[in-house]
């Protein structure tokens, strides 16, 4: 997820890329079915971080969140965003148990045959309260409403404007401060694609625009905050938030959703969101 910065070009891809751009992402899918195995009260996001990473690599891949720079310049220290709770993005995975009725969200990125895969899935611990419940299952569905939108000549209000309609009908608040991305042999490329917006507004939808759409929600306002460590961002009432991501290339006939939640709920099964 990208916080909002300026423009620079936008670089539309050929159907050659936009398969390299898949594997990338397909990988992503099944490294967060890895993680998914794992996941119950007592693990650590440590422990999931490292499972992530040997998998990655194992599969020829890079994982393109470590080493990346945040605003001050310092270094993401591992491959996976573990965020709990409270927790909205950039989460940093650390020894502390998870615990029974904790969501965690996890955004995973590679970096293989030169192109970029991200996405993100938000998990249950354990026996999750109904009211977090729903905002996970809210959220997951306003990534498909905005992911329907995103179809040659439309536009990235029309987007955004699906999803932040979608979530605000149920009473829930829509981050402003980070927002989605253009992707391709960079992690993060224009445009930027905010869960916000007005219908008709923003840059043109063209075949071979490839986006990351993320909708980042929270339970109750959309008021964020930026933990001491420059990284971690939480809201400020400490409600609970979520995050889904796929990465997407529009298309004439609608949207190729190039990474995939298949692998993770296949693991989850009657479990998952």
């Amino acid at each position: 997820m990208l916080r909002i910065n300026h423009y620079r070009m936008i670089f539309l891809k050929t159907e050659e890329e936009i398969e390299l751009l898949r594997a990338s992402n397909l990988l992503v899918g099944k490294a967060l079915a890895e993680v998914a195995k794992l996941i119950k009260p007592g693990v650590t996001t440590r422990e999931l971080d490292k499972v992530a990473e040997e998998f990655i690599r194992d599969n020829g891949a890079i994982p393109t969140f470590k080493g990346f720079p945040n605003q001050y310049g310092d270094p993401f220290p591992s491959t996976l965003c573990t965020s709990v709770n409270d927790q909205v993005v950039h989460g940093i995975p650390n020894d502390n148990p998870l615990e029974d009725g904790d969501i965690v969200s996890i955004d995973c990125g590679t970096f293989m045959n030169c192109f970029c895969g991200d996405s993100a899935y938000t998990f249950c611990v354990g026996d999750v309260d109904p009211e977090v419940r729903k905002l996970l299952k809210v959220t997951k569905e306003s990534l498909y409403v905005g992911i329907q939108n995103a179809v040659v000549g439309k536009r990235l209000g029309d987007i955004g404007y699906a999803i932040q309609q979608y979530c605000e009908s149920n009473s829930y608040g829509v981050v402003r401060e980070f927002v989605g991305h253009g992707i391709g042999k960079d992690m993060h490329e224009d445009p930027q694609v905010p869960n916000y917006g007005k219908r008709g507004y923003g840059t043109l939808l063209k075949k071979g625009l490839c986006i990351a759409i993320e909708p980042m929600i929270t339970l109750g306002s959309r008021e964020i905050v930026m933990e001491r460590d420059g990284w971690t961002v939480r809201t400020r009432d400490r409600k609970a938030a979520a995050h889904f991501e796929h990465t997407i290339a529009v298309g004439p006939n609608g949207a190729d959703i190039l990474s995939t939640f298949d692998y993770v709920e296949q693991v989850l099964g009657d479990k998952a969101i």
